[in-house]
Order: structure tokens, then C-alpha cells, then sequence
């Protein structure tokens, strides 16, 4: 009996874990003011909205726009709509040597104006037949992963080969696959 209900606790946790999303001004010694947003752990609904009010927490002018990526994945949806706010707002995508970006983070980085890879990025299919937790439903985007990556100047046949991985693999993209799908 008690099996059972530290299960469920545990997927309920799973599920409502979101991304840490911060975003910070930093002063550059020889760039001058960067706003930096750096997103880690799974994305899930309501990480649009804290990356939304930490871009206008913070006005102004700034020499550059840093995304900071070490993700997980989580929501497709939600980080098509972060992507979306993130290019409009003028963002550069970094995945620092350490980090990983897998799953859809790819979205993320792909949403990056520029885009350096020093770490590692993974490919898989998402975890349910329509690409989604039930979180999610109601975040639908309004455009296909195809679209979307289509938008960001990203070949969109990524969309297509990440459906071809399974769920619970992970393939490593190599230098040639980032330039390919122009990634960096």
C-alpha cells in the first residue's frame, strides 16, 4: 500500500517540477551590460510567464542578450512560447562545456539569435504519443515544432528526426549534426 502512494508522490512531484528560470543584469569588463537568463531543470507551464517577468524586471539598454542553457527538456509547448520570447527580446543562446541541453531545450537554443555549443545536446522523441505530460495540454502552441523551428531559421526536418529517437534514448548531436540543422 505504502508502494503505491510514494509512486504517485513521486510522478506528482516529477510532473509540477519546473524550470529554474533566472534573469540577472550582469556588468561585462569589456562588453559592458549583459542581461543574462539562464534556464536549468525541466521546463514545465507557468516558465513562460517567470521568464516574461524577468526580462521586464529588467529594462534598458544592453550590449548583449545572453541565454545560459543546462536543461533537461520538459514541455515542448512552453519552451516554444519561452523561444518565442526570447528571439523577439534579441536573445543569443549559449550551452556552456559543462551543460546539456536535451529534449526540448532544443527549442530554446534554437531560438538563440546566435548559437555556441561548448556542451552537450541530446535528441529523443518526447515521452508521450502526442508529445506531451497532461500539464501541458492547455499550452498548446499555436505552431507545428516544424513551424516553429522553420521560424528560428533551424532546418525543420530536426522535428522529424527527433520522432524517429525513442523516448528513453538519447542520441548525442556531433559538431556536423549542429551545423547541419544549423544549430551553431
Amino acid at each position: 500500500m505504502l508502494r503505491p502512494v510514494l509512486l504517485c508522490a513521486l510522478a506528482l512531484y516529477a510532473c509540477c517540477t519546473s524550470a529554474q528560470v533566472e534573469v540577472l543584469p550582469v556588468e561585462h569588463a569589456s562588453q559592458g551590460r549583459i542581461l543574462v537568463a539562464r534556464v536549468t531543470e525541466q521546463i514545465a507551464p507557468g516558465d513562460y510567464q517567470a521568464l516574461l517577468k524577468g526580462i521586464t524586471a529588467h529594462p534598458g539598454k544592453y550590449a548583449r542578450k545572453l541565454l545560459i542553457l543546462d536543461n533537461i527538456g520538459g514541455s515542448a509547448p512552453e519552451a516554444m512560447r519561452m523561444g518565442y520570447l526570447l528571439r523577439e527580446t534579441g536573445f543569443d543562446a549559449l550551452v556552456p562545456p559543462s551543460a546539456v541541453c536535451q529534449g526540448s531545450c532544443i527549442y530554446l537554443l534554437a531560438a538563440g539569435r546566435q548559437r555556441t555549443v561548448r556542451g552537450y545536446v541530446g535528441l529523443h522523441r518526447p515521452y508521450l504519443a502526442n508529445g506531451e505530460s497532461a500539464l501541458a495540454i492547455g499550452q498548446r502552441p499555436r505552431r507545428t515544432p516544424q513551424a516553429y523551428l522553420r521560424d528560428m531559421g533551424v532546418d525543420p526536418a530536426l522535428a522529424h528526426d527527433m520522432q524517429q529517437i525513442q523516448p528513453w534514448r538519447v542520441r548525442r548531436l556531433s559538431p556536423s549534426d549542429l551545423a547541419r540543422y544549423r544549430l551553431k
